[in-house]
């Protein structure tokens, strides 16, 4: 019986991972195999290509490169620069390198704008090294869209996936020419969706941790069915190489790009003319407003079809066109994706109720005017209030001006640390007050004083400011 410790230690030691290999056959879920990513690359990859473009070195008139017939050196060095008249034109300079993908076999390819910006020339190569100069159908600068076609036919063409389907976490891969290195294959999981981007209004990009370096821009995203989900466009980098934040653009989106610039070779955009800004959980509070959703209107333009709609400032736009509108940049997409000409429904909160308009869209004009912004004005010494706010009356100039109405006061200085942490500078105009979803316009210090002062202590309000031509609504919290 002494043996008996060591005999079961022998058998268990035996049939113990007999017993887990029969359980994973038993069960395969619990012993699952990465990815497969060689077939889809396989299959797909004859599709993506490279796009290659030039742009001719451009002279002074005179011929002297850098130097024009007006310089007064260009006297001195034209004696000493012979200039023969069949003299070889420089030769063009290869400027960018970026990949498409070709999404018809009689030669349609997509890639991004600014892979073929202030292109002379643009060159396709095809996987069979077969090479074709591509005539630009029309770019879209807005989402960084392009469209080309090249004279051929029977070419491989990518599937078309469904972009709302992807779920974060899902498998990707990228195809393209990251550095020039064609056909390169990588992948990695889409980390979220509808992300909005700085300057970029009218994309909810896609945001993957697919490893994409300059060359990739323009080259497809596919899912793990070999269907193109997104152009890839843009990275997060400090260094310009990849970091592990990529974003690329949903193919619908570009699909509607590319049938517009296929038919007219421009994309028309809806407008309403509004100003907005992110509804935040202080600015929904002082709204009565149950949880930040929204696009906060802080502007409307006069005579705009929102104007015309009765679109108001203050109001939070919570629907467009039957859609909800979760976040502020919602609102730009469902705008702009509008027809110009139709009528869209309109559902904002006001003064804490629902109310439901109607407006015609507009169109959005190619490029948007600058905005002026006025100079920061000096003031004496002014006592601050309950918002740290030292304010004054503006003067006779400033009345006229037009900006600021028949009311309004301005911010000479800030004396606390929570004013300084918010949106306020010295120089912006008070227009009005909201405080419990109740708005008062502001006529004086004396007013706007003591409105501040019959607040709680750590209440939170809004204040409406202008700054320049911008209105927007920022919002504070009182202090002791």
């Amino acid at each position: 019986m002494k043996g008996a410790p060591a005999v079961l230690r022998a058998l268990v030691s035996v049939l113990f991972p007999a017993f887990l290999l029969a359980l994973s056959l038993a069960r395969p879920g619990l012993a699952r195999d990465l990815p497969e990513f060689a077939d889809l690359a396989e299959r797909q990859g004859a599709a993506v290509v490279n796009i290659s473009t030039t742009q001719a070195i451009r002279q002074s008139r005179g011929g002297l490169p850098g130097l024009d017939e007006d310089d007064p050196m260009f006297d001195f060095f034209r004696r000493f620069i012979p200039r023969h008249p069949g003299a070889p034109r420089p030769e063009p300079d290869n400027r960018s390198l970026g990949s498409g993908f070709i999404v018809s076999a009689d030669g349609y390819v997509l890639t991004n704008a600014h892979v073929v910006e202030g292109a002379d020339e643009i060159l396709v190569r095809l996987t069979d090294k077969r090479e074709f100069r591509a005539r630009l159908m029309g770019a879209d600068p807005r989402t960084d869209v392009a469209l080309l076609k090249i004279d051929a036919s029977g070419l491989p063409k990518v599937t078309l996936g469904d972009p709302s389907r992807l779920r974060v976490g899902d498998w990707v891969v990228a195809i393209g020419s990251p550095f020039g290195f064609e056909n390169s294959v990588t992948a990695g999981i889409v980390s979220a969706k509808g992300r909005s981007l700085p300057q970029e209004n009218f994309v909810p990009f896609i945001q993957t941790d697919v490893a994409i370096n300059p060359g990739n821009s323009g080259g497809p995203l596919f899912n793990m069915k070999g269907e193109v989900v997104g152009i890839n466009s843009q990275i997060y980098s400090r260094t310009g190489g990849f970091m592990g934040l990529s974003f690329s653009i949903p193919i619908d989106v570009a699909m509607d790009v590319q049938g517009q610039l296929k038919t007219s070779g421009r994309v028309q955009r809806g407008r309403i003319g509004v100003v907005i800004q992110e509804v935040s959980r202080e600015l929904a509070d002082s709204f009565n407003l149950g949880k930040p959703v929204g696009a906060l209107v802080s502007a409307v333009e006069k005579g705009s079809p929102a104007d015309k709609a009765g679109v108001e400032q203050g109001d939070i736009i919570l629907r467009f066109d039957n859609k909800p509108v979760g976040v502020s940049s919602d609102l730009p997409r469902l705008v702009g994706g509008t027809r110009p000409g139709s009528r869209a429904p309109i559902q904002a909160w006001r003064k804490g109720s629902v109310k439901d308009l109607s407006v015609v869209v507009a169109e959005l004009p190619e490029d948007s005017k600058a905005r002026k912004v006025v100079a920061k004005v000096q003031r004496p010494e002014v006592a601050p209030n309950k918002l740290g706010l030292a304010v004054v009356e503006p003067n006779l100039e400033q009345r006229r001006d037009g900006r600021l109405g028949a009311g309004g006061v301005l911010v000479e200085a800030l004396r606390s640390a929570s004013a300084r942490a918010s949106d306020i500078q010295a120089g912006d105009a008070i227009l009005a007050l909201v405080a419990r979803g109740v708005r008062t316009d502001i006529r004086s210090v004396e007013q706007f004083n003591r409105v501040v002062g019959a607040l709680e202590t750590g209440q939170t309000v809004t204040v409406l400011v202008l700054r320049g031509d911008f209105q927007t609504f920022v919002p504070l919290r009182t202090l002791d």
